[in-house]
C-alpha cells in the first residue's frame, strides 16, 4: 500500500478557533499521521501522511475546518517525512 504525504498551508480565520486540535482529532479518526501548527502569519501549516484515501479525506476536512473556522484557501504541495502519529507542534 503506497503512502502519500502532503504539505498544507491553510489560510482564513483558522487561528483561535480550535483548528489544530480539531484537525488532530480528525487525523486520528482517519488514521492519518503527521503534524499541525500555527504560523506567525495567521495561517495553519500541516504535514499529513497516509493512503491516498486518507490524505484526500483529511484535505477535504481541511477545506472546511471546525465550525468556527472560515477557510479561504488550502495550498497543497508534496510533503516528506516519517511520522508515527499525529502531533500538535509549537507555533512557528
Amino acid at each position: 500500500m503506497s503512502r502519500e504525504i502532503r504539505h498544507l498551508v491553510i489560510t482564513g480565520r483558522v487561528q483561535g478557533v480550535a483548528y489544530r486540535a480539531s484537525m488532530a482529532r480528525e487525523a486520528e479518526r482517519l488514521g492519518v499521521t503527521g503534524w499541525v501548527r500555527n504560523r506567525s502569519d495567521g495561517s495553519v501549516e500541516a504535514m499529513v501522511a497516509g493512503t491516498a484515501e486518507q490524505v484526500a479525506a483529511i484535505m477535504n476536512w481541511a477545506r472546511r475546518g471546525p465550525p468556527a473556522a472560515q477557510v479561504d484557501h488550502v495550498a497543497v504541495e508534496l510533503g516528506e517525512g516519517e511520522f508515527s502519529g499525529f502531533e500538535l507542534r509549537a507555533s512557528l
